[in-house]
């Protein structure tokens, strides 16, 4: 997060300015005003009675900060408010049983997974890591120009705590993004880079991240529908893995990540519908966000609110965006009654004209990849062709995939045949691209199936860097 904060009594919001600069690796931290456009985020203050994947952050992050056991069920109780009291108790704040900013500033360690030191005299890496819980490789993986012989007072460290950043049991929303960005960028310094690639109606930043220096670049998506959040987690559970094993010269899916980074360049964008999901998992409700796509849900009384929601806060389904016989999606659609903004299948007034697609649009044109994965729920299935016409080599990788993962081949049905990302990657770059429906079920997935989804794909993960 980047920008002011003020605190809102009479909306009992917290108000925070998120910076539109662009370029890689955008500052997620907090800064004063400068000369740059902003907007406007309203995280409200979390209360009893409060539901949603905000409210399971909060249960996470004080159940890191050792204040449980909680159940992180994202429903604000009388367990989780005795749990905050006693959390602001310990940082000497205001027991009031509200998850307000100070309290959001004194739970970022344990949101984002790692603290700031301040070294004092007499201060070693083995007392400072022994301190945090933290191992020596974490430490210095995280600060690589620290000489540990020269440790001088006032020097400010970063210090990885003893849990993985990319949690297992928390719903996507924006505001966990945020965190989980920050958290491994100052985790991994020089191995990750990030890039803001556009803002989305909601003014919620569209991330996306690089990793690997080889010469065989693939771009991985995920949930290009806010139901399907949980693809997310699994692209980020992906990242954080390979840093991981690369730092401590591991394999991942039975490779040794060096050699995936030696030979590829991974661009992740694990969330292309950021607004939808946050809509999806009920963020932030009574929100502007929350209203507008409600109101739009309101004329669509058949499909289940929140849960059913798949586009973003225009409407347009994300995934019905691209040109790859886009007039056949909307006549389709048209005829099925989706002729104007819905929570699923509207196409749209044009092809691209929403901010995602379109971003993630220009950013395939400009890594040229030499393929793409684009992640769905749910069904475990993996489609690679598109009107029948499959690229050099698809048929192989789909296969190769399969086995990995124990997912089937499938073929789309017609109504759903047209204008997604994959149709139109492989019609524009005559390049392998694959659509893979992770998971089974109704959407939105549970959170238990994320362990299962994990063990079936990451073999596809590190397979499609490869080749």
């Amino acid at each position: 997060m980047t920008g002011g904060e003020e605190f809102n009594r009479e909306k009992n919001v917290l108000r925070f300015h998120y910076s539109r600069q662009r370029g890689k690796n955008a500052p997620l931290r907090r800064e004063t005003r400068r000369d740059r456009r902003e907007e406007e985020i309203f995280v409200f203050i979390l209360k009893t009675g409060d539901r949603g994947s905000e409210v399971a952050l909060l249960q996470k992050g004080l159940v890191r900060a050792g204040f449980g056991p909680l159940r992180i069920d994202g429903i604000f109780g009388a367990a989780t408010r005795r749990a905050l009291t006693a959390f602001q108790r310990s940082r000497g704040l205001s027991p009031d049983g509200l998850a307000g900013p100070r309290t959001e500033r004194a739970l970022a360690p344990w949101y984002r997974g790692y603290a700031v030191h301040t070294v004092v005299p007499g201060d070693t890496l083995w007392r400072i890591a022994g301190r945090y819980g933290a191992t020596l490789l974490a430490l210095e993986t995280a600060n690589p120009e620290l000489d540990p012989f020269d440790l001088r007072p006032g020097q400010k460290l970063t210090v990885p705590l003893p849990f993985p950043v990319v949690p297992d049991d928390v719903p996507w929303s924006a505001s966990l993004a945020g965190y989980m960005a920050d958290g491994l960028l100052r985790r991994y310094p020089g191995l990750l880079r990030s890039e803001v690639l556009t803002h989305t109606v909601g003014t919620l930043p569209l991330f996306s991240f690089a990793v690997g220096e080889g010469p065989r670049r693939v771009l991985y998506t995920a949930a290009h529908h806010g139901n399907e959040w949980i693809t997310a987690l699994l692209l980020m559970r992906f990242l954080e893995e390979l840093l991981r094993a690369f730092a401590a010269g591991e394999p991942l899916a039975g490779t040794p990540a060096e050699e995936i980074l030696f030979r590829a360049q991974i661009t992740l964008v694990p969330a292309v519908d950021p607004d939808g999901i946050d809509v999806a998992t009920r963020a932030r409700p009574g929100g502007a966000a929350w209203e507008r796509a409600e109101a739009i849900a309101r004329g669509w009384p058949a499909i289940p609110f929140p849960h059913g929601w798949k586009a973003n806060l225009q409407g347009v389904d994300l995934n019905l965006q691209y040109p790859a016989e886009w007039e056949r999606a909307k006549a389709i659609k048209f005829a099925l009654g989706y002729d104007r903004p819905a929570p699923r299948d509207y196409v749209g007034p044009a092809p691209l004209s929403a901010p995602e697609s379109a971003a993630l649009a220009a950013l395939t044109r400009t890594l040229d990849p030499a393929l793409v994965l684009a992640y769905h729920t749910q069904g475990e299935e993996i489609f690679w062709q598109f009107l029948g016409e499959a690229p050099k080599g698809s048929r192989e990788l789909a296969e190769r995939f399969a086995a990995l993962s124990g997912y089937a081949l499938g073929d789309v049905p017609e109504e759903s045949a047209y204008a997604g990302y994959k149709d139109w990657f492989i019609q524009e770059f005559r390049r392998p691209g694959f659509t893979i429906e992770a998971g089974k079920g109704e959407n939105p997935l549970p959170l238990s199936q994320l362990e299962d989804i994990w063990t079936a794909n990451q073999g596809i993960l590190a397979a499609a860097a490869l080749g």
